[in-house]
């Protein structure tokens, strides 16, 4: 690592707009480190982000900018206003999402004819796409002009995954790399009394418990597990299901288990997700998309066995090599530390959890692996001497 104090009074300026989580965990990690090697931060974005994840105690000036999760002309106006104000005297602006990317773009640009860029002397931009666009329609339009904005007006674009990165290489961004959004420093593991205690109080017994935590959303794939819970609903002994997390879809799953009977329950927002982790048989990651969740570093560091999607950036979480065309959903090129499914097949999932559940030699291989895997993650201190790097690199070019 560089000499702690390598940034000493360099101004960054870190934009986000509404978090639902990861990205506003990630933003306070990485203002707190590079503050600690002497970097005056400023993280700009709206005021609940402030509530929730306290930048101000990470050592970094907190600006309440109303960035909004989708497009609102008025609004947008008046934050790209207000960000041309804020970042005037940044050395370096860090923009995190599409929206705060593309809106940190409009705010350092100028018209002028040709693709959209910087005024002369104005900061380079950064910006760390966290999500891939996964809607149709008219709102697939709208994100991919926001996309091909931050592809021409940024001076180096991160992606959470490699179809994240070759997107904008495609759109013709100058510089891409790859992010790293670790999760945060783990607390000691919860011990056998904590499994005990959370499956007596999901009154599990000896069944068997498969969880999945996660955002109650479209992005989650939550319909796929629930059609494979309806298989699992068959085995002896019946096993739970439990789903942790909130969100807008919790109305509409909640009312497809009881009309269904399926053995699922939702379990709401928890605070004890190490402990869960520690309860369960087998973690379940059935999501349409996925850049670096958080949940699956957890999982993995829990030392769970894990069935994901192969989407996004899990693969290459999980150590998966790359999978040559045609072959079988379960065997070929895998991952030691997890087994991973098509996204939306029902069909696949219900295989590869049940094969975890019927093989107690597979779900250790699994557990064993993930442990191992996990060791060999990037934390905190990697993302930030990354981004310390990326900062001093893009001021030195000014």
């Amino acid at each position: 690592m560089a000499d702690g104090r390598d940034l000493e009074g360099l101004r960054v300026a870190l934009v986000l707009g509404t978090s639902a989580g990861g990205v506003g965990r990630h933003v306070r990690s990485v203002a707190a480190g590079i503050a600690g090697r002497g970097a005056r931060v400023l993280v700009c974005g709206p005021a609940a982000t402030e509530e929730q994840f306290g930048f101000g105690a990470a050592g970094a000036r907190f600006a309440e900018v109303d960035l909004a999760d989708r497009p609102r002309p008025v609004h947008d106006a008046r934050a790209v206003a207000r960000l041309r104000s804020l970042l005037r005297g940044a050395d370096v602006v860090h923009a995190h999402g599409l929206r705060a990317g593309a809106l940190a773009v409009a705010a350092g640009a100028r018209v002028a004819p040709g693709p959209l860029r910087f005024s002369r002397g104005g900061p380079p931009l950064v910006v760390t796409l966290h999500n891939a666009v996964i809607a149709g329609g008219r709102t697939a339009a709208v994100y991919g002009a926001l996309e091909r904005v931050v592809a021409r007006g940024a001076a180096r674009v991160l992606g959470v995954s490699p179809d994240l990165e070759e997107r904008m290489r495609s759109l013709g961004a100058r510089s891409v790399g790859h992010a790293l959004v670790p999760a945060p420093a783990p607390k000691a593991q919860p011990g056998p009394a904590a499994r005990a205690d959370l499956r007596a109080e999901l009154g599990v017994g000896d069944r068997p418990l498969i969880l999945t935590v996660g955002r109650l959303a479209a992005q989650k794939g939550l319909p796929t597990l629930l059609d494979a819970a309806a298989v699992w609903a068959a085995r002896t002994p019946r096993p739970l299901v439990a789903i942790a997390g909130d969100g807008p879809l919790a109305g509409e799953l909640g009312a497809r288990i009881e009309a269904e009977d399926l053995p699922v329950r939702l379990l709401g927002h928890r605070s004890d997700v190490p402990g869960l982790l520690a309860a369960c048989d087998v973690a379940v990651l059935p999501s349409v998309w996925e850049g670096q969740p958080l949940i699956v570093q957890e999982i993995l560091r829990a030392g769970r066995p894990l069935v994901a999607t192969r989407v996004g950036g899990i693969p290459g979480m999980v150590g998966a090599e790359p999978r040559p065309a045609g072959g079988s959903l379960l065997q070929g090129p895998e991952s030691r530390a997890a087994l991973l499914v098509p996204p939306g097949d029902p069909e696949a999932l219900e295989r590869a959890v049940s094969r975890v559940l019927d093989d107690p030699s597979l779900a250790a291989r699994l557990g064993a692996a993930a442990a191992e895997r996990a060791a060999a993650l990037p934390d905190e201190d990697d993302a930030v001497e990354q981004l310390a790097g990326v900062y001093r690199e893009l001021a030195a070019g000014r």
